[in-house]
This record gives C-alpha cells, structure tokens and sequence, in this order.
C-alpha cells in the first residue's frame, strides 16, 4: 500500500470540517489496500463516492480537467485542496480527459470495459469512471428498456380491426372535447401504450396522470376479451403515502367511470380484484438488512400489468431491481413529472428517460396508429421522421385541468427558469393564494406553523386542538379526522440543518407549540407529535416517508400509539417499537414528493447552496393545492435558485440512444 500521507491528512480534514463524507474517505483506503494506488486513482475514488452521495451515479473525466464542471462546481474548494496535496506529493495530474482515462485504464482496482474482468469495485466505461454496482444498475435499466422499446406491437394491437376497436372505445372513455382545441394527449397516451411493453406518461400536476391510467385500465379490460378476468395488475409507488394516493385516485376514477358506463365493463371488480397499491419495497418483497429481493430475474413478479406513479423518485438501483423482478410479457407504465426533483438516491432515471419527451419525436407509424386508433393528429412540432423507439412510448401530457391560477403560473415560471415573472406571480395580486415573505425572520415560520395566514386554515393549531377535544365514540373516526387535518399544512426546507432547516425549526416549533400548551413535550414521545419513518421496518409494516401521528393507545392508558393513513382506513404502531423516525413539522421538499397540502409553505435559506436548484423551487410549489407561502430570509436567493439546473452524471441517456 503506498502511503499517500499527504493526501490521507487532507482528506482526514476535509471529513472532520464536514465537507466530505467519512465514507469518501474509507473508500478511498479501501481502494488503496487492494494494490498501487496512484493519486489520480485515490483522487477519483474520492470524488466518486462524494458523487454518489449526491445522486451522480458515475464520474465523468472530462469534469476533472481544467474548471469544474457543474457537477464539481460545489467541490472547489475540496478539489483545489485535493490537487494541492497531490502536488505536495511530487504527483502530477492528467491535464485532459484522455490523460485520466489512460492514468485509470492500467490500475489494478479499475476494470475497463471490454478487457478481462477481475470484478474490481471500479468500472471504467469510455470517459465515465462508476462504481461496479451503478455500472451494473445502469447497464440493466438501459438494457431492460431498449428491449421493451424495441418491442413494437408484439404486445399490442396492430390490425386494422384493433384499431377499429381501440377507437371505440377511447371514445367512449374520453366523452369531453379538450378546451384547447388541441391534440387529446390522454387519449393519445391510452393508445400508445397499447403498442408495446413499455409506457411512460409525464406531466405536470393537474394533467392527469392517474385520471389517464384510469382509463388505460379500462381499455386494457376491453381489449382483454375473454382473458379480462385472469388479468393481473399491480399498483405500486416509491412510498406509503403516494401508493395511498395512487389507489385512491384510480379506484375513483374507475367508480366514476363505472357508473357512466353500466355494466359494458366490470370496473368495479377490476378495482376490488387489484387490491391495494403497494411500496416497490413490498411488491419487491424486499429482505431486512440486505439489498437483495425475493422477486428477481429467477422470481418474477405474477403480474400482467405494472404501474407505478410518482416515478421520478424512483432511484437507479430500485428501477434496476424492478425492471429485473418483472416478466418479459408484463406491461410497465410509469408515471411522474419529468421536471420534479430526481430521487434521493443515485440516478435520475425519468429524467433521463423523458429526456426528450417535450419535443415528442413521434415517427409516421406512430402518428399514423395514433390517427387511426384514437382520432388524434399529432401536430407537426412533434414529429421526427426518424425518432427512436423509445420515444415512441413516451406522452406528455400538457395540459393541467386542476394546477392553474396563481400557482400554476409560479410553477410554470419556475420551470423555464424565469425568475423575473416567478418574482412578479409572487408579488401580484393572487386573491390570497399565493404570498412571499421576504426579509423573512425566524419567528415568521414560527407564527405560520402556529396559525397559519388568513384565510388558509389555522397551521398546525388544528390538528392539535381536535386532539385535545378527544375522540368522543368513535375513535377511528376521530384519529381520520385528525390525520386529515394534519394533512393540511406543511412546513417544507430546503436544507436539513441550521435555524431555517428541518432540525432547526421542528425544535423551535416545538418550544412554540410547548408554550402555547398545544403539546406537552416532555420526553422524546408526546401526544401530537408528527414523525416520519426515515427507514424501512419490515416487523412492524412502515416504510421510509411514511408520516404518523402521536396518540393515546385507546385500551392501554398511559401508552401512545403512532396512527398512519392507509387509504380510507387507519392503522397503529406502539411509539416504543418504532426505532428510525424524525419529527415531522417541518421536512425537505425531498421527502414531501409524493404529496400535496392544502397550504404548503416552503422555506428557504439565507444562502445559495448545492441542494438549491429550479427543480426543487417546482417541487416545493407543487405540492400546494389551494396556498402557497414563500418565506426567504434573502430574496435573492429565490433568483439564484431559479437560475440552477439538478444535473446528475450518468450513462443511461447515451445508452438509451437518447
């Protein structure tokens, strides 16, 4: 093992003033014991692992020569550091891609593609430098994807008596014209996804994502004939909360659809016969302490269709696994908003995906099914004489029916990154349902979680006082009733730590709702006390983001119980069984996804950080549904926010051709 003393010192430093993580550092000693370790090998097994940790699944060489790229920009400091030790050390480091590509191709801890693989726990992949299991991610999810792209009509309608078909009944299905005069987009995105074994439909919030799958249910059922009642399909999302949503939403648009269309389709028992919707962690069968699943490519799922919402937090190796566990003649829809924050996790995987999905890139077949299967032309600006076959199974949805108004003219000015009409949405007249606070001061959250603002509701004061009312003689009831009140209002940062990120303000808030005698705090666990699971407990059946509520055990007096919404129904856990969980006033716009409020505020720093970016500004926006506040200590922030693009680093765009 070379010593490296220099660059080992620095790194120590770099760890201990928090501005790289201990598991860079214990990587790169990894590697360094298992051979020579030249410093450009221990550099870029720093600055992977640091990556990784920020949701880049691979280092990308050209970023390590001359001025960091956006994805090193927020590592200056940190690299300048690293290249100063390096050069204390008489090393000399590559000056271009193509020299970090040769200074890694030869090293005994680096496989390079193409050559004999020892199975070393780094990949180098032309000019991208991955660790093995992200490689290995990635490669399945490009793989898996072509394929079921590539797939065609095999699984689909083809002839022209199933087009016939097909039109028959999206007409009876979509019954209103759309407003716009335009091209029906849900009803496109229902007959393409009878073409093939892969379907992605994007949107922003309010375009109907669910509304449309609905539907595509529907016709699945028609177009099933004899074989309807032996069709199996699966409900999943990356969380409770959004698997709760997604049943819901589905199962209400089916009952509504049932009762127009009698008995021509039995919607109801589709519904019934579907069963809940689940986390990808239970569909998957995931096994405690491991990363391994009891469904795989040896153990496929039983199913026929898939469809899972809220896809863009689905991360790298979750879509892998997924996409491994489902059978070759399954149907996969995926649906999310392109634009909202990737996964928490590695990887951005509908991002990548939709990548082009604004552009459409639709070919004459496509475009030729589409008229004769729906009655729709696709308008020109979305044509490509040669587009690929994945972007024949991607539809955006572009017009929202519900996420209008104030608030959607701020989404909207968000996402195409102009500030300067995201500021003036903010500051005109919006009929109350939008307000920004700027200058703002701690005690404006304070106040906010406390009461609320006129004429949105009364904050977190709500909730609090139907608990200290009781529960009368209905208990499950009173604990509904509770929980969709806390449901809300949200406080949501879009930092962790300091007085305007979670840790700070769920502790001053809780001082604040202590001496307003709303809760009494008087131990870790109290009555009323929000939190959320911040890891998977398989024993007791709660699952990372799911939010509960604190309250009295109803027939063990002195105990609390942590009550969740599971659909239309409640269920508890005893508060001492539940070891991974955080208190939830306030929570990152991250963990929020999935979820909408009533009124959302969302706070933001006092400076410009890595973290801030457009896409969280969206995200954070859209999970209001009537009201939104912004409260910022410095205005300027909000501009620089806009200004930044989430940019991950990966492989997968150009292994899908897109």
């Amino acid at each position: 093992m070379t010593d490296h003393t220099a660059l080992f010192e620095t790194i120590g430093a770099l760890t201990e003033n928090g501005k790289l993580r201990r598991l860079a550092g214990a990587f790169a000693r990894f590697v360094a014991t298992l051979g020579n370790t030249p410093p450009p090998l221990l550099l870029a097994s720093v600055l992977l692992s640091e990556l990784e940790g920020r949701g880049h699944s691979c280092l990308v060489l050209a970023d390590l020569a001359g001025d960091p790229s956006p994805q090193l920009g927020w590592l200056d400091g940190e690299w300048a550091a690293l290249r100063a030790a390096a050069a204390r050390e008489g090393a000399a480091l590559p000056k271009n891609a193509n020299g970090w590509r040769k200074a890694l191709h030869d090293c005994e801890q680096v496989w390079s593609v193409g050559t004999f693989d020892f199975n070393q726990p780094l990949v180098l992949d032309g000019e991208r430098l991955y660790l093995r299991r992200y490689w290995r991610d990635e490669a399945t999810v490009a793989a898996s994807v072509r394929s079921r792209a590539q797939a065609g009509t095999e699984a689909g309608a083809s002839t022209a008596a199933d087009t016939g078909a097909i039109r028959g009944w999206l007409d009876k299905l979509f019954h209103h014209p759309v407003r716009d005069g335009g091209p029906d987009w849900q009803k496109i995105a229902c007959a393409a996804a009878l073409r093939g074994r892969l379907a992605i439909i994007t949107g922003g919030p309010g375009t109907g994502k669910t509304y449309t799958v609905a539907r595509l249910l529907a016709l699945l059922l028609a177009m099933a004939g004899d074989e309807a009642h032996g069709l199996r399909i699966a409900l999943a999302a990356p969380t409770g909360k959004a698997a709760a949503r997604l049943k819901q939403s589905i199962d209400s648009a089916l009952d509504e659809l049932a009762g127009r269309l009698g008995s021509a389709l039995p919607l109801r028992e589709l519904a019934a016969r579907m069963g809940a919707a689940r986390t990808l962690h239970s569909l998957l069968g995931a096994r405690p302490d491991t990363r391994s699943f009891a469904y795989n490519a040896g153990n496929p799922l039983e199913v026929d269709v898939l469809i899972v919402d809220e896809a863009s937090m689905v991360h790298l190796e979750m879509m892998a696994a997924l996409l491994a566990a489902l059978p070759p003649h399954a149907r996969l829809i995926l649906l999310g908003d392109k634009d909202q924050l990737a996964s928490v996790e590695a990887g951005a995987v509908l991002g990548d995906l939709c990548a082009q999905a604004e552009s459409g890139n639709y070919d004459g077949a496509t475009c030729d099914y589409v008229l004769a299967a729906a009655g729709e032309t696709i308008p020109a600006a979305f044509r490509e004489r040669d587009g690929g076959p994945l972007a024949q199974r991607i539809v955006m949805l572009r017009q929202s029916r519900r996420f209008g108004g104030p608030i959607g003219q701020l989404a909207m000015a968000v996402n195409r990154g102009d500030s300067d009409a995201a500021r003036d949405v903010l500051r005109g007249d919006s009929g109350g349902r939008l307000r920004w606070i700027e200058g703002a001061r701690p005690g404006d959250v304070l106040a906010l979680a406390l009461q609320g603002r006129p004429g949105t509701g009364a904050g977190y004061r709500d909730y609090l006082e139907r608990i200290q009312a009781g529960p009368g003689d209905d208990h499950e009831a009173w604990v509904r009733d509770v929980l969709k009140r806390f449901e809300q209002f949200r406080l949501l940062c879009a930092v962790r730590v300091g007085e305007w990120g979670v840790a700070g303000l769920n502790e001053a808030i809780e001082q604040k709702l202590d001496s307003a005698r709303l809760i009494r705090r008087r131990g870790e666990w109290y009555v009323g006390r929000p939190v959320m699971v911040t890891r998977n407990d398989y024993a007791t059946g709660v699952y990372n983001g799911d939010i509960g509520l604190t309250l009295p055990d109803p027939l063990r007096p002195g105990s609390l119980r942590v009550w969740f919404s599971d659909g239309e129904a409640v269920r508890s856990v005893l508060a001492t069984r539940l070891r991974n969980v955080e208190t939830a006033f306030a929570m990152t716009v991250h963990k929020s996804q999935g979820s909408e409020f009533t009124h959302t505020v969302m706070v933001l720093p006092p400076q410009a950080n890595a973290v801030l970016a457009r896409e969280l500004v969206y995200t954070g926006i859209t999970r209001a549904r009537e009201f939104f506040t912004l409260v910022s200590p410095n205005a300027a922030v909000l501009a620089e926010a806009i200004g930044e693009r989430t940019q991950r680093a990966s492989g997968l765009r150009e292994a899908l051709g897109t």
